[in-house]
């Protein structure tokens, strides 16, 4: 009885560590940002973020901080965009007052993340 109570922790050891091993390392990629470009000005006051996806990747991180990250006076968006079944957009939009920005993404699977990719712009929308 107790040989099979031990072979059986090893297999259920064994498969766990399966399981672990086969979750893609997304870590070597990089998420491309679309919108708003580095150096970009938008006139109006709701910014639509946009990058590429990563293979493999299950969330996004999304930062958005006032005037940059190295100084932030503010961090404006902090979100996690889960892709499921429903939902496979790499996107998020948030309303912004006339001012400068930073914005970086980076995508996560269970086990590995990607270094953030970043960007700067600014928001001048007239009318305020």
């Amino acid at each position: 009885m107790r040989t099979l109570f031990i072979l059986a922790a090893c297999i259920l050891f064994l498969a766990s560590c399966e399981d672990i091993l086969e979750v893609p390392d997304i870590s070597g990629q990089e998420v491309e940002l679309v919108a708003p470009l580095n150096g970009t000005v938008v006139n109006q006051n709701l910014v639509n973020f946009t990058w590429n996806g990563v293979a493999d990747a299950d969330a996004y991180l999304i930062q958005v901080a006032t005037p940059n990250f190295a100084e932030a006076s503010q961090v404006l968006l902090d979100s996690i965009v889960v892709l499921d079944s429903t939902f496979l957009g790499t996107q998020a939009s948030k309303s912004l007052l006339n001012s400068t920005y930073e914005w970086r993404v980076k995508a996560v699977n269970s086990a590995f993340e990607t270094d953030f990719s970043q960007g700067a712009f600014s928001v001048q929308a007239t009318g305020e």
